[in-house]
């Protein structure tokens, strides 16, 4: 059985596509998959009640979905003689949430497979394999999502970069809630791109900013500031705001968190929808953040970044 976590990012939205920093945690929620012989290629994902077959032939036409495409690309490269494969996925994830989760399922199809072939490759290898599968969704991914799925932990990302583990003095207890609306990583990436090429001064002194947050976090995570941390994540929001990315639901969320009692809140991921994660003291200072979520019609969890 293979397993891929989801994850959150705590600093660095969209600024990390453009060569900055962002720092990434893995959370204890993913996908489970398991490959076995069948006759025909097949991704089965629950329980979403989804079936995916791939044709005879491997080769799909422009209509082909794109969980259909993803699954040819994790299928791509194997032996020409390997035989027809199914994959069964269990995702405790939910979709469009910013949570990682269609990289989480990319990581854990491609390690399904890889244990039913007897094929050997690095956790750091197999984040890169799940770059591919990543593409099929978003585009032009900054990598995160599939590299935190596959290595887990916290960690410092920058493209083109090597990885950098960080390791906090103390968990990073928090809440997240998924706004219950859906969010394209494509679109939102796109959207600031075109932001960006409108206004390139004002858009990459915001992404400069944000790399100053991101940095300044790594700090504070390593030093248990969670005080500090929680003072970062409401400005990283703050200036993700200005780039479009949050929504009425978004800021109503963070805005009931940090009333509750939360040190920061911020949104997490591509934005324009999805989740947000609101960082707390202890799993008892959870306790009113969580209903005060869950009186906003969502449903929350908890979770300890960097155990």
């Amino acid at each position: 059985m293979a397993f891929a976590r989801g994850k959150i990012i705590l600093l660095g939205e969209h600024s990390v596509v453009y060569g900055h920093p962002a720092i990434a945690s893995a959370i204890d929620r993913g996908v489970e998959a398991s490959a076995r012989v069948a006759e025909r290629d097949r991704l089965v994902i629950e329980p979403w009640g989804q079936t995916v077959e791939l044709p005879e032939s491997d080769e799909l036409d422009e209509t082909a979905s794109p969980i259909a495409r993803a699954f040819a690309v994790a299928l791509a490269n194997r032996p020409a003689n390997r035989p027809r494969i199914q994959v069964d996925c269990r995702v405790d994830l939910p979709s469009g949430a910013g949570l990682g989760c269609s990289a989480s399922l990319g990581v854990a199809v491609i390690d399904a497979i890889d244990a039913l072939l007897e094929s050997t490759r690095t956790r750091e290898a197999l984040a890169d394999a799940a770059f591919a599968w990543e593409q099929v969704f978003h585009g032009n991914p900054s990598g995160v999502d599939n590299t935190v799925a596959a290595l887990g932990g916290i960690v410092c990302f920058r493209r083109g970069q090597p990885l950098e583990t960080v390791r906090p003095k103390r968990p990073l207890p928090m809440v997240v809630a998924f706004s219950g609306e859906s969010s394209s990583t494509k679109e939102t990436v796109a959207s600031v791109a075109r932001q960006r090429d409108r206004r390139p001064a004002e858009v990459d002194a915001l992404f400069e900013a944000i790399a100053s947050l991101a940095n300044n976090g790594r700090l504070a995570i390593e030093a248990g500031d969670l005080v500090g941390l929680g003072k970062l994540f409401d400005a990283n929001h703050m200036l993700l705001s200005s780039l479009m990315l949050s929504t009425e639901s978004l800021e109503r969320l963070c805005g009931a968190a940090r009333d509750a009692g939360a040190l920061g809140a911020k949104l997490t991921g591509g934005g324009g929808g999805g989740s947000m994660i609101a960082l707390v003291e202890d799993r008892e200072a959870s306790l009113p953040v969580l209903e005060s979520l869950r009186r906003e019609g969502v449903e929350p969890f908890f979770v300890e970044a960097g155990t």
